[in-house]
């Protein structure tokens, strides 16, 4: 039998991830912190380390980028990238992918980032840091404090479709789309038949 009032049960729903929303920040602001080595990346400059990426604030928010390969993970930061001046308010903002510094900027740059980046080369951090244990690649957030020459993770957790760090599957769902009818692309320009231009020398 369907719902006789289905919005009444919305707005529940609403409700009810708004109250489980503000638990879970409680939770997080309650989690012990646990200290971690001071890890080497490389970007293109050298080599830097997890306390120089601070940049001379205490706390950083670490993006765990899977890299130029992954849609999914290219519509997370171009959602982040939107956010960045707010963000670095709070943060030392900084996307950690397995690419190599040089891919990292280019990719970049095609797409207007803005972020400081670093290779971990797929190395030792972030089969130590992963988000998910055991998975080497995993797209997610890291958050780290600084204490003095001493750091510490505070709080990660996964990204992934319907998760609450990227709103398009909110507003996706207002129209009733699910996760599994809509997947990020990297262009969502359709290139026309005809070209008022003439159309020479086109790249894409």
């Amino acid at each position: 039998m369907l719902n006789e009032n289905p919005l009444g049960e919305i707005q529940k729903i609403e409700n009810d991830i708004y109250r489980l929303q503000r638990r879970l920040e409680a939770l997080r602001k309650e989690n012990p912190p646990l200290e971690v080595k001071n890890y080497i990346f490389k970007n293109l400059n050298g080599e830097v380390t997890l306390r120089d990426l601070f940049d001379g604030k205490d706390r950083l928010l670490a993006i765990h980028n899977m890299g130029q390969g992954c849609r999914s993970c290219t519509l997370w930061a171009d959602g982040y990238n939107a956010f960045l001046p707010a963000l670095e308010e709070q943060f030392t903002v900084v996307l950690f992918s397995k690419d190599a510094p040089e891919v990292q900027r280019r990719f970049a740059n095609d797409r207007g980032w803005r972020f400081n980046m670093v290779s971990h080369g797929g190395g030792l951090y972030i089969r130590e840091q992963s988000v998910v244990p055991g998975r080497n690649n995993m797209p997610g957030l890291v958050y780290y404090e600084r204490r003095g020459e001493r750091i510490f993770k505070k709080n990660s957790s996964v990204v992934g479709p319907g998760d609450t760090f990227c709103p398009m599957w909110s507003l996706l769902s207002l129209a009733g789309i699910g996760m599994d009818e809509w997947t990020p692309q990297y262009r969502y320009w359709s290139r026309p038949e005809r070209l008022d231009d003439g159309g020479m020398n086109l790249s894409l």
